[in-house]
Formats: C-alpha cells, structure tokens, sequence
C-alpha cells in the first residue's frame, strides 16, 4: 500500500513530539500536518483530505477526547490513534468506545504507532469506499 498523498494530522502540544512523529511519518511517505492545540486543529475546517489524526489526550484548553467529541458531533468521521503520557483504562475504554482505532501510552515503538496508523488510513479508505458507492 503506498503512503502518497495520505494527510497524517499530528496534534500535540509538546513541539518537540511534533517535531519527531513528522520526521517519523514522512519517512514512510506520509504527508504531515501537525498542530499544537485541538482549537488550531479546528480552525483549520476542511477535513475531507485527511486519512487520520496521532492525537495527544492531554493537552491545554480542549483536550484530545474534547476534540473526538467535536468531531464525532460534527459527523466528521476521522480515525484517532491516542498517543498518551498519562494513559489509565477508564480513558483507553472512553477513547476505544467513541471510535479510536487505538491509545498508544508513551512511550511508544515506531512499529505500534505505524500499525496503528495503518488500520487507521485503512479504516479511512474503506469509510470513502463506501461512500463513493452510494
């Protein structure tokens, strides 16, 4: 499967994470777009050419299950994978049952996150599949 023209959205306010999931994702040909809150995230507006968001839980303002629950209400149906320093089950649970394809406790192996992020994009392309059947 070829990585061209897929959009990763990196949010997390930490620039250095930022920093390196871009690197990270770029050497596997992946596009990047990377944030430093849930709110720049948002004001960005069109979502259609994403294919998934890498998601900090814990940020300042809203955080990354703030920002599940906005997409989610908006019927912006973007796959999440979780990245988390403070991972506990009840948030795992939380995050899985809202549609994240995965929570990744940091720190994390660059093979786990590149899975995630495949069934993550593999999740996307199936959901334009089924629409550009309808």
């Amino acid at each position: 499967m070829t990585n061209d023209g897929v959009i990763v959205a990196v949010i997390d306010d930490d620039p250095s994470v930022r920093r390196g999931l871009s690197r990270l994702f770029r050497s596997k040909g992946y596009r990047v777009e990377t944030y430093a809150s849930a709110r720049g995230f948002l004001e960005r507006g069109d979502y259609a050419r994403l294919a998934c968001l890498v998601l900090d839980v814990r940020m300042p303002g809203q955080t990354g299950l703030d920002l599940q629950d906005v997409l989610t209400v908006g019927g912006h149906d973007l796959p999440i994978v979780f990245i988390t320093g403070h991972g506990d089950v009840p948030l795992e649970v939380r995050a899985l049952q809202a549609g994240a394809v995965d929570v990744l406790a940091k720190p994390f192996d660059d093979e786990t996150l590149f899975s995630a992020v495949e069934r993550a994009v593999a999740k996307n392309r199936a959901v334009r599949t089924l629409g550009e059947r309808r």
